[in-house]
């Protein structure tokens, strides 16, 4: 037995052997055959044909409810959840800046009932002690 080496590919061929021949049950493409790629989609598309691509925009009722969580909270709320609903519906971006949004305005939203409710006390406080008299 024989320990022989199959020929490297960059070294010409051994004598007898013609240029461009396949070696050892190799099979080279013939000249001027397209190798078998799958077909390309047309520019500008991405995924499967009918998918339309993800939206790159950002949601605009998630920057609506972060700016409203510094104007009017509650509004700020109900723009958030909305976001958020159509974020997921839709692959929008801006899932954080609901996200910011809803907890800005609920915290803003509680310290004005703790602010309103606080008012409310004092006056009826203030107001039992000038019935004392």
């Amino acid at each position: 037995m024989t320990d022989e080496q199959p020929p490297s590919p960059y070294e010409p061929p051994s004598h007898g052997q013609p240029y461009g021949q396949p070696q050892y049950g190799q099979q080279h493409p013939q000249w001027g055959q397209q190798p078998p790629y799958a077909p390309q989609p047309p520019y500008g598309q991405y995924g499967p044909p009918g998918e339309h691509p993800r939206p790159r925009g950002t949601n605009v009722l998630a920057i609506l409810s972060l700016v409203l969580a510094f104007v009017f909270a509650p509004a700020g709320i109900v723009c958030g959840h909305l976001a958020k609903r159509q974020i997921r519906q839709t692959g929008e971006e801006g899932d954080q800046l609901a996200t910011w949004g809803l907890i800005l305005s609920y915290v803003f939203t509680a310290l004005g009932l703790l602010a309103c409710c606080g008012w409310i006390g004092l006056a009826i406080w203030a107001n039992a002690d000038n019935n004392s008299y």
